[in-house]
């Protein structure tokens, strides 16, 4: 095989579950790996990168219930490759803790399938050198937005903020507030909906829900409907 006694960097790692027939290599990481095509993965097997049970296998071996079937190359995932780019970033505050900035819409929080440079840590990493990775190794990141979504993000700066701040994301101790406009017609004036969410998980390939007794999320949201035909001109002026 190519890559013997060569460093490799684990891609991607599934577990074959119980009820697992034996199929082929090529076809069953076709059913985990999204946006890939069967001749990538025939390659990749060729080329000494796919393997079962910690050994190089053919794209025709066949995967049993159990085995770890993992993807290696020579370089680091794409999306932990991080270049610092000289990136502009509207800071809102900073202190010698953290600091909170306003991601603008478009812009993606961090390199991801398909999203390699451009993004917010770009930025970060070029403007901070020694930010605290998280339990993901981004540095500095607590939490995210999506891509088309602005507002402020909190930067941890030491590792004392990132063990902190991720506590309180993850107590749900700390409170985020969100505009959106939404276009329709409101039965009421104004009003409050609250929904209760229960979170999900994803296990041996499949969406699931989590066992009973885990953290729900509720959100609240608050609307105010405006008549567009009276206020056209104040509102978007």
């Amino acid at each position: 095989m190519e890559n013997e006694n060569k460093e490799l960097y684990e891609h991607y790692h599934f577990t074959a579950g119980e009820g697992q027939k034996p199929l082929r290599v090529d076809k069953f990481l076709m059913n985990f790996i999204e946006n890939i095509s069967r001749n990538k993965i025939q390659k990749a097997a060729k080329g000494g990168n796919v393997f079962v049970n910690e050994e190089p296998v053919k794209q025709n071996h066949k995967v049993k219930p159990g085995d770890e079937v993992k993807v290696k190359f020579e370089h680091p995932p794409y999306e932990f490759l991080l270049v610092p780019e000289d990136i502009p970033l509207d800071i809102v505050y900073e202190d010698d803790e953290l600091l909170i900035v306003n991601k603008p819409a478009g812009m993606v929080v961090h390199p991801g399938h398909g999203n390699y440079s451009g993004t917010l840590l770009n930025g970060l990493v070029h403007h901070f050198e020694h930010l605290p990775k998280n339990s993901s190794d981004r540095p500095g990141l607590v939490h995210r937005i999506d891509k088309d979504t602005s507002g402020l993000l909190v930067v941890a700066k030491t590792e004392e903020a990132m063990t902190q701040l991720t506590a309180q994301f993850y107590h749900r101790t700390s409170k985020r507030s969100y505009v959106a406009l939404v276009w329709g017609d409101l039965k009421e004036d104004k009003g409050t909906i609250e929904e209760v969410y229960e979170p999900f998980l994803i296990k041996e390939g499949f969406l699931q829900r989590t066992p009973k007794g885990r953290i729900t999320t509720k959100k609240t949201f608050h609307y105010l409907g405006i008549d567009i035909n009276r206020a056209e001109s104040d509102f978007f002026d």
